[in-house]
């Protein structure tokens, strides 16, 4: 069968040899060394080739708002005071056109798969919901997104928001969120959230432990109902700044107890770091959970970028390489090894918390971005940006290199540097 497109000379793992790529339909049609064709072809000159990148907690519905919503403290507590005045005059259409801006700087930094989260409650109703649920629609060209309600300013404390939320689970929300830290009665929030998602078969995602303070948490009672509910391999928990802070021992012990109960960790640099340790006026803590621990210790852990040009985060490209970058440097990670399971915490792990297969093989879909590198280490050390990207064989964004513009430097001339250079 004649392929409609060949990749030619792709790596599709670390130190594989370069291979082509056959596609027909929209789907891998094969893989071989080399594939005689005259179909139209890609030189992919020995980049990496991977599914695309996945972003596993990301708030479209309140990005890119720092013209109406300042964070004049820098704290946690400024940022949800700044988006709970903005949001009481956010609108579908806002909603909509600010997540679009998102989404469009996202295909182009080689991102495939998101989880958004969206707030609901009786302040912003449905409309951010719907928005949100829209976007997923028009934007299913290039990616697939996930969409996770929650209840950003507490559950039991706040009439009304649960029914909001059952409306948001009936009319198609694919998962459940919480945030226990806001509530007034945090284990009641928690128990209630669990028995939701068992009502409706969802999984569930938590805003968790958002501080420094190691004398309590609520990961313990999480992990607690996650075993008593069955729900093992079905949790994830973001933030959990708190982890940061403990001993070897108590770390070791938190490591554990989450690899038990199966949940999953999302760590989120940019946010942590902004937000954390602002009551410190020397030694500032990082804030940021060591993740590369947990992965270490066999937990599913991802990096991703929480938010975008708002009150908790006021900056961000979209560039998931970069966050696995920042999180590098704060971790203080160097080596090939370190750096590679940095790529994985925003490729293959968080496909696998989203419930995605991150293979390119024979018989998948041709949803692939490529990479300049020729290793997953290099694009996190050097923040490769993605050159191409495609959904079903469908060209979705370009990037190619820059095209440098200096004096011409001729074969002659470099040899007569060198020379000079070695003093002959």
């Amino acid at each position: 069968m004649t392929p409609d497109l060949v990749i030619r000379q792709a790596r599709i793992a670390d130190g594989a040899a370069p291979v082509d790529i056959a596609v027909k339909d929209g789907m891998i049609s094969g893989i071989a060394p080399r594939i005689g064709s005259d179909a139209p072809c890609l030189d992919a000159a020995g980049g990496l080739l991977i599914r695309g990148f996945a972003d596993s907690h990301l708030h479209l519905d309140k990005a890119c708002i720092l013209d109406r919503a300042q964070n004049r403290t820098g704290t946690l507590k400024g940022a949800l005071e700044a988006v709970t005045a903005a949001k009481r005059d956010f609108t579908a259409s806002d909603v909509y056109a600010r997540g679009a801006r998102v989404l469009d700087a996202a295909i182009g930094q080689g991102t495939t798969l998101i989880r958004t989260h969206v707030e609901i409650d009786p302040a912003i109703g449905l409309a951010g919901f719907d928005a949100i649920r829209q976007l997923k629609a028009d934007y299913a060209w290039a990616l697939d997104l996930q969409i996770c309600v929650f209840p950003q300013e507490g559950l039991l404390n706040y009439p009304g928001t649960e029914a909001l939320l059952r409306a948001a689970l009936d009319a198609g929300a694919d998962l459940l969120g919480g945030c226990p830290y806001t509530d007034t009665d945090p284990e009641g929030h928690i128990a209630r959230v669990f028995g939701m998602a068992r009502e409706y078969d969802v999984d569930l995602d938590f805003h968790l432990d958002f501080d420094l303070d190691t004398s309590w948490r609520h990961l313990d009672e999480v992990a607690r109902q996650t075993i008593a509910h069955g729900m093992q391999g079905r949790v994830a928990i973001g933030h959990v700044t708190k982890l940061s802070m403990l001993p070897p021992e108590r770390l070791a012990e938190s490591i554990a107890l989450m690899k038990d109960a199966g949940i999953a960790l999302t760590v989120l640099p940019a946010t942590d770091l902004f937000i954390t340790g602002r009551d410190h006026d020397h030694a500032v803590p990082r804030g940021v959970a060591p993740a590369h621990r947990f992965h270490a210790g066999g937990v599913c852990c991802t990096v991703a970028t929480n938010n975008v040009l708002n009150p908790f985060t006021p900056y961000g490209d979209c560039s998931l390489p970069r966050m696995a970058n920042l999180f590098a440097n704060v971790a203080q990670l160097g080596t090939g090894e370190e750096l590679s399971a940095c790529f994985a915490m925003i490729s293959a792990a968080p496909f696998r918390l989203l419930g995605r297969d991150a293979r390119i093989a024979e018989g998948t879909p041709a949803d692939l971005v490529l990479l300049p590198g020729s290793s997953a280490a290099a694009t996190v050390a050097e923040i490769g940006r993605p050159l191409w990207g495609m959904r079903a064989g469908r060209m979705t964004f370009e990037a190619p290199a820059p095209r440098l513009l200096g004096p011409r430097r001729d074969a002659q001339t470099v040899r007569d540097y060198s020379l000079m250079s070695s003093g002959r």
